[in-house]
């Protein structure tokens, strides 16, 4: 997966939840710089960062994380390509 396909709403749970970037690192254990690259789109979380950011805000991994339609799209086709 391209990193540039990983939508992410991240600042909106945060400000929810009113947390502060450096708030929200210091309850999952990273630094304020990580959730602000994070936000940017320049990190793509690992599936534990990701896990423990959706616990700290109450929800859930793919209401934070999504796949941009380009990419749903693409697999869409695939699935439903005959297989050999």
């Amino acid at each position: 997966m391209d990193e540039a396909a990983l939508k992410n709403s991240l600042r909106v749970y945060r400000a929810a939840k009113e947390l502060t970037q450096a708030d929200l690192a210091e309850l999952i254990g990273v630094t304020r710089k990580s959730i602000n690259a994070i936000e940017q789109g320049r990190m793509v979380p690992s599936t534990i960062l990701a896990l423990r950011l959706a616990h700290a805000l109450g929800t859930t991994v793919e209401d934070i994380f999504s796949l941009d339609d380009f990419d749903l799209s693409a697999i869409t086709k695939r699935l439903s390509m005959p297989r050999i």
